[in-house]
């Protein structure tokens, strides 16, 4: 990794590191967020993972259309930091499914 490339990940982890302080905040269920990058097709390669406790929570985050508020505000905090992201580019998963479809390794299903 070049030291620019290393430098911006770490802007993108501290400003995704503040979001997700405030979604833990925010909303029940919430667990973590994380990020996957290839910086030679920076930053149409960069998505954002919302992870959830389970299913059910997500279902109701998208009810409550409240997936597309997490969207801009992951959006406009990168955006903040010179770093554009579109919306289809911030997703949104669960513990439950990692578990059934990858038996929790979140390494693999990432990738």
């Amino acid at each position: 990794m070049k030291k620019t490339d290393k430098k911006l990940d770490r802007q993108i982890t501290e400003t995704l590191t503040e979001v997700c302080d405030m979604l833990l905040d925010q909303y029940q269920g919430f667990e973590w967020l994380t990020h996957t990058v290839k910086f030679s097709a920076f930053p149409t390669s960069l998505k954002v993972v919302c992870i959830f406790e389970n299913d059910a929570q997500l279902t109701g985050l998208v009810l409550h259309k409240e997936d597309v508020y997490i969207q801009n505000l992951i959006i406009h905090k990168l955006q903040q930091q010179g770093i554009k992201l579109q919306t289809k580019q911030v997703v949104f998963d669960s513990e439950t499914r990692c578990e059934a479809q990858h038996n929790g390794n979140w390494a693999k299903r990432l990738k």
